[in-house]
This record gives C-alpha cells, structure tokens and sequence, in this order.
C-alpha cells in the first residue's frame, strides 16, 4: 500500500538528512563496513502530536536502504503503532520499517517533544566514554534495546538533556534525538566536531 502524498515533505526533509549524514559516512551501504549491509535510519515523528505514548505515528526510512543515492516516499514506511515489550510494530507502506523503529518508538514515547530520532554509525561517538551509553550485551533491534534506551533515558540526566546514547551492543551505534530533523542532525554535527 502506496504512502499518502502528504507525507512527501517528511520524507524530503529525511531525505535531504539523510545526503548529509550519507556525505558524513554516518549512514549509507559500505562493503567494507559491517558486511557490505546497509546501516543507520532516521524516522520523524507525526500528528497528532498529543498521542499517546504507544501511538505516536512517525515515518521511518526503510530498512536496507542504504545503498540508494536519492529516497522517496516509497522508501519510507509510516509506523503507526509499538509495543516493543510485545515485539509488536504495526506500520504501513511498500518500504519494511527499519529493524531500529522500535528504538525509535521507544524514544518518542518518552517525551512528546522528541520529534526526529537519527539513528547513526559513529566509530568515533561509539568510543567516546562520556556519552550516555546502553549496555553492551543489549543486541539491536530488540525489545531489549527500545527498553534500555529508557533505562538510559532515567537512569543518565544527560542523555535526555544531550540528545545522545550510544548503543554499546551495537557496533558504532549512536542515537540522536530532538524536537526537529535539523536539531537531531546539528547534534550529530557538532558532536563529530567537537573532537
């Protein structure tokens, strides 16, 4: 089933972050890296903004989608609800959600003000041991990860005041999230720089 044309301006915005972090080798299709698969997605959230914490829709890029130079709409899948405690994700769209949205979903339903989550691969993030991180034996993916990241998110002030948690059980995985694509991406930015 075909997405509705409203949402192509998400999907342009995603689109057009997504050139960047590609440009910054944060997202894409590498041979050479993680056994030429593809790696990182970015989703944004959309209205109604006020939903509850399990329904909050968002639109997600497709999973290995990496390699294609330019994304659609048609790449995208729009997720319309999660239980990550029941490994349940109900979406729509020709696209399969990538196997991170239920991290995704379990970042906005912490905070109704979280509306991008970028979820990146960042061997320089990964081994910053300053950033707010989820336990290396936690696999991606999983419910287990979309659970930690809320450990994280309690446990660690400064992930929910930083915007970032580097995924320990996932090879180079970080997670950035804010109220808007740019924001999500200017933290992205600024943390690769501030080294």
């Amino acid at each position: 089933m075909d997405l509705p044309v409203s949402l192509a301006p998400v999907a342009a915005t995603l689109a057009a972050w997504r050139r960047v972090l590609m440009a910054l080798r944060l997202v894409g299709c590498d041979p050479e890296r993680y056994g030429g698969y593809g790696f990182g997605n970015l989703s944004a959230r959309l209205p109604p903004f006020d939903a509850p914490p399990a329904g909050r829709p968002f639109l997600v890029t497709g999973s290995q989608t990496g390699h294609l130079p330019h994304l659609a709409l048609a790449d995208c899948a729009r997720v319309e609800r999660c239980d990550p405690a029941a490994n349940h994700l109900r979406s729509r769209g020709r696209a399969t959600p990538s196997s991170e949205s239920m991290t995704h979903a379990a970042l906005y339903a912490l905070s109704p003000e979280i509306r991008a989550v970028f979820h990146v691969h960042s061997p320089d993030l990964w081994r910053r041991r300053e950033l707010p991180r989820t336990s290396q034996t936690v696999p991606y993916g999983t419910p287990g990860m979309a659970a930690e990241v809320g450990r994280v998110w309690r446990d660690d002030l400064r992930a929910a005041r930083r915007g970032l948690i580097v995924m320990g059980g996932h090879e180079d995985g970080a997670l950035a999230f804010a109220e808007t694509p740019a924001a999500a991406g200017d933290l992205l930015v600024s943390a690769l720089a501030s080294r």
